[in-house]
C-alpha cells in the first residue's frame, strides 16, 4: 500500500503541470533519437527508477521496454496500458543483462536519492549500446531556489538551500551532484546535449489558469522554445542530460 507522500506525487503528477513535465521530457527525448546518427526509433529500452511507470507505459508504445524499480507497491500501481516487462529491483538487477543490450537507457529523478550513484552510471553505460542514448534527468539546486522564492515565498528555505541546506521530497533527501559527474562515473559517454524542463509553468503561482483547456498546449509551445537556452536551461527546476556512447 502506498504511503500518504507517495499517493501525494502520484496526485500531483497527475494534474497539468505534471502531465506537461512529461510531454517536454518524451519529446525532447524523441528529437534527440531523431537526430544526427540516430535517424530510427530505438528498440530496446531500460527504464531504470520506473515509478508508476508512466514513462516505461508510454515508450512501450512502439519500443521493447524493459522497467526496474525498487518500491513494490509503486510498480503495484503502475501504469500498463501498454505491454513493458516489469522488474523489481535495485542495481543487481541490471547485472542480469549483457554489454550493450539496450538502445537507449533513461533514468529520471533517481540518482539524487541513491549512495551508489557512480555505480549505477557504470552499469547503464555498459548495458548501453556503442550509440546508444542515455537519458538522465536530475534536479537543478537554482531552479529549486527560484521555485522556493518565487512559488512558495519560501524566503526561509531558499536561504538555506543558498547556505548549503538540504531539500526532499517523497523520495527523501535530494543529493544534487554535477552535470560533469556522469561522464566521470561511466564509460565511454559524452553529453550531447543539457536541456531544462519544468521552466516557466512551474513558476505559474495561479493554479487554476492551469487547468484551462488549452494552458498544457501554450506553455509546452513556450518551454520547448526557451529549454535549450542557456539562461533558461540555468533556471529550470530540471535538466534533461542526453549522453552518446561512444
Amino acid at each position: 500500500m502506498l504511503n500518504e507522500e507517495l499517493q501525494n506525487f502520484r496526485d500531483n503528477m497527475k494534474q497539468p503541470w505534471g502531465r506537461l513535465y512529461y510531454k517536454l521530457i518524451w519529446s525532447q527525448l524523441a528529437d534527440f533519437a531523431d537526430s544526427d546518427t540516430a535517424r530510427r526509433v530505438p528498440t530496446k529500452i531500460l527504464d531504470f527508477g520506473s515509478g508508476f511507470g508512466t514513462t516505461s507505459n508510454y515508450l512501450a508504445k512502439n519500443n521493447e521496454v524493459i522497467a526496474v524499480e525498487p518500491n513494490v507497491d509503486m510498480t503495484e500501481e503502475r501504469e500498463r496500458e501498454n505491454n513493458y516487462t516489469q522488474l523489481n529491483g535495485k542495481i543487481e538487477k541490471l547485472k542480469d543483462f549483457s554489454d550493450g543490450y539496450f538502445d537507449v537507457v533513461t533514468c529520471h529523478n533517481v540518482l539524487e536519492f541513491v549512495p551508489e550513484r557512480a555505480e549505477y552510471v557504470k552499469e547503464f553505460s555498459r548495458v548501453l549500446k556503442s550509440g546508444g542514448i542515455m537519458s538522465i534527468v536530475k534536479h537543478n539546486k537554482t531552479g529549486r531556489i527560484m521555485f522556493r522564492v518565487i512559488f512558495e515565498n519560501n524566503i526561509d528555505e531558499a536561504i538555506k538551500l543558498l547556505d548549503g541546506g538540504d531539500s526532499s521530497n517523497a523520495f527523501g533527501q535530494v543529493n544534487y551532484y554535477n552535470t560533469e559527474d556522469i561522464i566521470k562515473w561511466g564509460y565511454n559517454l559524452k553529453i550531447e546535449r543539457i536541456l531544462g524542463a519544468r521552466i516557466l509553468g512551474l513558476l505559474q503561482q495561479n493554479n487554476d489558469i492551469k487547468y484551462e483547456p488549452d494552458w498544457i498546449d501554450k506553455m509546452f509551445e513556450i518551454e520547448k522554445k526557451v529549454c535549450d537556452i542557456e539562461q533558461y536551461k540555468n533556471i529550470a527546476f530540471l535538466n534533461h542530460v542526453l549522453l552518446r556512447k561512444i
